[in-house]
């Protein structure tokens, strides 16, 4: 069959990396299963189990031969069972079994499906949650760079959209890496509470267990520890279903929706910045911005990490939803959903956080734009400071904030309704009241004068809340991302 006659998620060819693609490909999916068959096997052999004559029911010789074709998963064979039987995971003990045959009859010994389909799940979505972290921290350490190297540039602040006290292009920054802080602090949180379902039966209670061991309850408190250990976890969750609980999902993908949400804001105000000509995410020598208009250069980066981070935000209602509409001890109207909306939860996530590491590494920043812009603007915004500098050499306070409100008017006007530059210190000068000269005027136009603390709170906030973060880290630190198109 062709590779260009059926659906292919761009999230595969276009979004995300190889290394979450491998996280939730089938490999590691049914290596995970068989790593856990071999688990419960190992566990079951060390706790005693003995078969009815009294004999060891699970030997050495059964238990490497599981882990002699622990990763060579014979995939026709299952694909072909499942035709027959229709069920996934009695489809790959069958395959097992065939190449393990003095094995066969002690793989999944006691367990139900959810022991390697939730057990697995949660698995993959810990390593994902760690690559993701592992980016998010790169993410961080660009941003931290930019915003050190830019803490002291005044650039014109905005709220509403309008012209507002100046702040630093390295300030601004601050802003977004500060949401990024945020979501590396939830991410750990989650991180550090993952556990596994363990081997809890049909409906959770350890009946099959209770009966493989004779009623031994002591015994049975170990299985579920000595699993989770094996499979480099500290603890099972203590009481199940079938499953575990839905909830551990929908605290999985809230935890990326929100990372998605941070970089969204930043995208969206990096696309604002491009508009106006003063920061500009990286535009390769042959890029095109557009098949119509060849001068353009699109935020295209921003633009896709916008597009992929809304995905992520309204995908963590899928696990939400399945969380609440569990019935009892365990449905399956989770499964088909689950196929779907997890991986492609941290696909695109990961996909995000790429764009992210790329636009970051490589924002050019047009200083004589934001210069220009901010000196268009600095002379209504220096006002209070000129009618200080009035006041004390005699003025009348109030007669001239009169003054300076109809000089500003006015000086809007031409700006607005004649397309002409600020004029507002010449009308000052001009204006008697003030007793002031265009130069003296000219002389408090330091944009630097009006970013109140503005370079001082971002080596606060780097040095305080951010490096420490970077120091422990540092092993994550030094990636680079290329998009793929």
């Amino acid at each position: 069959m062709s590779t260009t006659d059926k659906y292919v998620s761009p999230l595969s060819e276009r979004y995300a990396s190889k290394e979450m693609q491998y996280i939730f490909s089938p490999d590691m999916k049914f290596k995970t299963w068989r790593q856990l068959w071999i688990a419960l096997a190992e566990t079951e052999k060390e706790l005693g189990l003995k078969d009815v004559n009294g004999n060891e029911r699970i030997t050495d010789e059964q238990i490497e031969e599981l882990k002699a074709h622990a990763d060579d998963i014979n995939y026709d064979v299952a694909k072909e069972r499942e035709k027959l039987v229709r069920h996934d995971v009695m489809s790959h003990v069958y395959a097992y079994g065939v190449q393990c045959p003095k094995a066969a009859g002690i793989i999944h010994l006691g367990a139900t499906s959810c022991y390697v389909g939730d057990n697995t799940d949660i698995i993959v979505m810990t390593k994902g949650l760690k690559l993701v972290r592992k980016k998010l921290i790169n993410v961080i350490a660009k941003l931290a760079k930019f915003a050190d190297e830019y803490k002291a540039l005044p650039t014109l602040a905005f709220t509403h959209f309008q012209p507002a006290q100046p702040t630093t292009v390295g300030k601004r920054a601050t802003l977004w890496l500060q949401e990024f802080m945020l979501d590396l602090e939830e991410l750990d949180f989650v991180i550090s509470t993952m556990k596994m379902l363990g081997s809890k039966g049909t409906t959770g209670t350890q009946a099959s267990f209770l009966e493989l061991f004779d009623g031994d309850m002591e015994t049975i408190d170990k299985i579920d520890p000595m699993i989770a250990k094996k499979m480099g976890f500290k603890e099972c969750y203590p009481v199940s279903g079938q499953t575990y609980s839905r909830k551990v999902d929908t605290r999985v993908v809230n935890a990326l929706a929100g990372i998605a949400a941070s970089a969204h804001k930043m995208s969206n105000d990096i696309r604002l910045l491009q508009h106006l000509k003063e920061v500009e995410e990286p535009f390769e020598k042959n890029q095109i911005g557009s098949s119509a208009m060849a001068y353009k250069r699109n935020p295209m980066r921003s633009e896709r990490i916008a597009s992929l981070s809304r995905y992520v935000m309204v995908d963590a209602l899928n696990p939400a939803i399945t969380s609440a509409t569990q019935w009892f001890e365990r449905t399956l109207d989770d499964s088909a959903n689950k196929r779907l909306s997890i991986p492609e939860a941290f696909l695109a996530t990961d996909g995000v956080l790429d764009l992210c590491i790329n636009v970051v590494d490589g924002l050019v920043v047009n200083d004589k734009v934001i210069y220009k812009h901010i000196m268009s603007e600095l002379p209504f915004m220096a006002t209070e400071n000129i009618m200080m500098d009035a006041v004390k050499a005699g003025g009348d306070r109030q007669m001239l904030h009169e003054r300076i409100r109809e000089l500003s008017m006015e000086a809007g006007a031409n700006v607005k309704k004649k397309g002409l530059d600020n004029n507002l210190l010449e009308l000052i000068a001009e204006d008697d009241s003030f007793n002031m000269t265009l130069d003296e005027l000219k002389a408090a136009m330091d944009p630097s004068k009006y970013v109140g603390r503005a370079p001082y709170q971002v080596d606060v906030f780097l040095k305080e809340t951010v490096n420490p973060v970077l120091e422990a880290n540092k092993d994550l630190l030094g990636l680079s991302a290329e998009i793929n198109v």
